[in-house]
């Protein structure tokens, strides 16, 4: 039986910023394998109008200027189009909007989202993005922290990334059973590689001793909460 590619879009003024992080290393390897594929989109292709704005004034006044939600939900249905998920039956397809007042994104998030079949990242810039896009357009809300970025490419880019790694194939099935963040609570356990000293730096000696036991202890003793 034929796995299907998990698809990754991105919709984004900058799709520029998109295209070499997912070309290399372990993602551009994925496409490669076909075992993912991820596509950028250039938002101001759904613009109706002869200059391809996206964005307006605040309603109420106020500084900096709105993204519009006609052109990203019209960009959406162009998406869908294109991967032709639009009204396919047994397609898990989710939405999803980048904003600094989304919900914090997690590991939990990102293994649940890996079962999907198509994300749709649609990415913020400016003073923000018209409150219609969150309440009828994407499905989801997400946040990579307490601070704020010039635009959703990054946040998008870091969602992807953690999501993609989850699909099979992509990276070896030992690194996903000693991940960072476990589903106990805790982080990764220290990590070290030759030389065994450097400026009087030791690794710590049961790390050497060869006593795989003794090894397993240490490492769980040493998982920071």
């Amino acid at each position: 039986m034929t796995r299907k590619k998990k698809q990754f879009d991105v919709i984004t003024i900058f799709p520029e910023v998109v295209e070499p992080y997912v070309q290399a290393s372990i993602l551009g390897r994925a496409q490669k394998a076909k075992l993912i594929d991820v596509r950028s989109y250039q938002l101001r292709d759904w613009a109706t109008d002869k200059h391809h704005k996206v964005d307006d004034t605040p309603y109420g006044g106020g500084p900096g200027m709105v993204m519009k939600v006609d052109v990203f939900e019209r960009a959406v249905e162009g998406v869908r189009a294109q991967r032709k998920t639009k009204g396919a039956k047994g397609r898990r397809v989710r939405v999803i909007l980048t904003s600094a007042s989304g919900r914090t994104f997690t590991q939990k998030d990102a293994k649940r989202l890996a079962k999907y079949d198509q994300l749709i990242f649609l990415c913020g810039r400016y003073e923000g993005v018209d409150h219609r896009v969150e309440e009828h357009v994407a499905d989801e809300t997400f946040s990579i922290g307490n601070y704020v970025l010039t635009g959703g490419e990054l946040p998008a880019l870091v969602m992807l990334d953690a999501i993609a790694r989850l699909v099979p194939g992509v990276i070896e099935k030992e690194s996903l059973v000693r991940e960072s963040h476990g589903e106990e609570g805790y982080l990764e356990h220290p990590q070290y590689t030759k030389p065994p000293v450097y400026k009087k730096w030791k690794v710590p000696d049961v790390l050497l001793s060869g006593d795989h036991k003794k090894i397993e202890e240490w490492r769980k003793e040493n998982r920071r909460p």
